[in-house]
């Protein structure tokens, strides 16, 4: 009969980082002799139930912030149309988008010294709930972009930060794969809806906002109980203070700018994201331009883009961490530039809707490939704020391109959407070759 037994773990002692006490990380929990095996399990990355509590909430996060992206692209036509503004002005919501992401850029680190995790989740809930609680009567065209500002901000600190602490758990391809699909879960379920409150109360759909500040607060619930164990600010130490928070936040900043990994891998989310934006942001509007599609009845499209992303995350990310992350990126990249040649060539309002859902099923697991791939290319120390500049970075691809779409589509139509995003497409493949190779994660 195996004999099982049980030892107390030991405890490493750390001293104070530039005035931040350190809890006492048990890095060897629980060490069981079976048959002669030994077998350390580490808490802090191990799936244990605290942990899995947590993914969760980090995907409840995710699927927020979805809901916010996937609705964008099924209210232009309304947006457009309300406020009595052409293509170029909804370039000014893509804008607010991307200085809210830079604003997060440039405090993250900063924040992360003042802040513990928990307190930096529940804090970018909360700035995205004030959002959408000023979306939800109809403000003035200015107010409303504003709203969007606010919005990046907060979903900035969100999700890098659960998408970080998700990335250093065991099986974390997987894990990220989970967390994404709740993203483009987010972005299946919010064009329904918007689509169905607009079709109905007209003048009045951003009632839809309702909608997302319920998934909000939820959001923020789920994200203050689950890290209630890290809400607490950080103490300050007598013998330091905030001065030297701020020289350890700038040399993360220093060391992450010095990376040249942290620009190449950007480079492949800043034009990925630009792809995926703009296609959601502007097809609903080039389905009735260019095909001559009816309102509500196209506004369901960006739905099946969303719904092949999150089958494509679901199904796809364990494939692509077996045979290759690096090989089946290229693959999807060649299979999605082929279905979007179909969706422009074809004339066929049908055709372009099944069309660009399988290229968002091979669209899907590209983020959390990348994501999973930075967990490894970036030094853990630097992880936060290499990741919030890939994020920024990220984001300024999906905020540029769809509104340099807005503006050209306002002179030559919004059928110049289809070349962009081919040479968009181009670009990304071509920038997944750049990115340096890591080693396999070890499970």
């Amino acid at each position: 009969m195996a004999m099982q037994t049980v030892l107390e773990p030991p405890r490493e002692q750390f001293t104070l980082l530039d005035g931040v006490e350190l809890q006492l990380i048990q890095q060897a929990a629980t060490t069981a002799t079976t048959t002669g095996r030994t077998i350390a399990i580490n808490e802090e990355t191990s799936l244990t139930k605290k942990n899995l509590l947590k993914v969760i909430a980090a995907s409840i996060s995710f699927f927020f912030a979805g809901n916010n992206d996937g609705s964008l692209g099924a209210l232009t036509p309304y947006i457009l149309r309300t406020y009595n503004v052409g293509t170029e002005y909804v370039a000014l919501i893509y804008g607010a988008t991307f200085l809210g992401w830079l604003c997060a850029a440039a405090t993250n680190s900063h924040l992360s010294r003042l802040l513990p995790l928990g307190s930096i989740l529940t804090l970018g809930a909360v700035i995205q709930v004030l959002a959408h609680t000023l979306r939800c009567w109809n403000s003035p065209f200015g107010l409303y972009v504003v709203t969007f500002f606010l919005q990046a901000v907060g979903m900035a600190y969100n999700e890098s930060h659960a998408n970080t602490f998700v990335a250093g758990i065991d099986g974390a391809h997987r894990l990220l794969g989970v967390i994404h699909a709740m993203y483009a879960l987010g972005c299946l379920i919010s064009p329904f809806v918007a689509t169905i409150i607009a079709a109905k109360f007209g003048d009045r759909w951003p009632l839809f906002y309702l909608y997302l500040v319920g998934v909000g607060v939820l959001n923020a619930l789920a994200v203050a109980l689950a890290f209630r164990d890290s809400l607490k600010p950080h103490t300050k130490p007598p013998a330091t203070g905030p001065s030297s928070r701020r020289s350890k936040a700038n040399r993360d900043i220093i060391a992450t700018l010095n990376s040249p990994c942290v620009y190449l891998l950007s480079m492949f989310y800043f034009f990925m994201l630009g792809a995926g934006i703009t296609t959601g942001g502007w097809v609903v509007e080039y389905l009735i331009e260019a095909r001559n599609g009816r309102l509500p009845d196209v506004g369901y499209v960006p739905a099946g883009l969303w719904g092949g992303v999150f089958l494509g995350r679901v199904v796809l990310a364990e494939p692509t961490h077996r045979f290759g992350e690096r090989r089946m990126t290229m693959l999807y990249c060649v299979l999605i530039l082929a279905l979007q040649l179909i969706f422009w060539l074809v004339p066929s309002l049908i055709g372009g809707a099944v069309s660009i859902s399988i290229l968002g099923f091979f669209y899907g697991p590209l983020f959390a490939t990348g994501m999973s791939t930075a967990s490894r290319l970036f030094p853990k120390a630097i992880q936060p704020t290499a990741l919030g500049f890939v994020f920024v970075l990220a984001q300024a691809g999906g905020s540029f391109f769809p509104a340099i779409t807005g503006v050209v589509a306002s002179q030559a139509g919004v059928k110049v959407m289809q070349p962009i995003l081919v040479g968009l497409i181009v670009a990304m493949g071509i920038s997944w070759v750049l990115v340096p190779r890591v080693e396999k994660r070890d499970e």
